[in-house]
């Protein structure tokens, strides 16, 4: 099993930035994939951005060079910096790891922009 607990969300201002983290912990290793995904209220859950172990990353267009994701395989945590955020950017983030045919989630964390 893997466990996965986000936290770094928050309330900030538009133009604002926050910085999440995604601790996992059990039977996590490199050759996961690991992602961000957010869910605002009403809406599908969409797909955000995700690293590889090797440090290959895809992202969502409407990331724009905003959001940046990274890992520390060492540490078994994932980032993703938030810089420029905007009140649609508002929605609980996620935090999903895949291997083959396992997918875990964590709980999520909100993020809210408004002034």
């Amino acid at each position: 099993q893997v466990q996965l607990v986000e936290s770094g969300g928050g309330l900030v201002q538009p133009g604002g930035s926050l910085r999440l983290s995604c601790a996992a912990s059990g039977n996590i290793h490199s050759n996961y994939i690991m992602g961000w995904y957010r869910q605002a209220p009403g809406k599908q859950r969409e797909f955000v951005a995700s690293i590889t172990g090797s440090g290959v990353i895809s992202s969502a267009d409407f990331v724009e060079g905003r959001f940046t994701i990274s890992r520390d395989n060492a540490k078994n945590t994932m980032y993703l910096q938030m810089n420029s955020l905007k009140p649609e950017d508002t929605a609980v983030y996620l935090c999903n790891a895949e291997y083959t045919c396992y997918s875990h989630w964590g709980q999520g964390t909100q993020v809210t922009v408004s002034s």
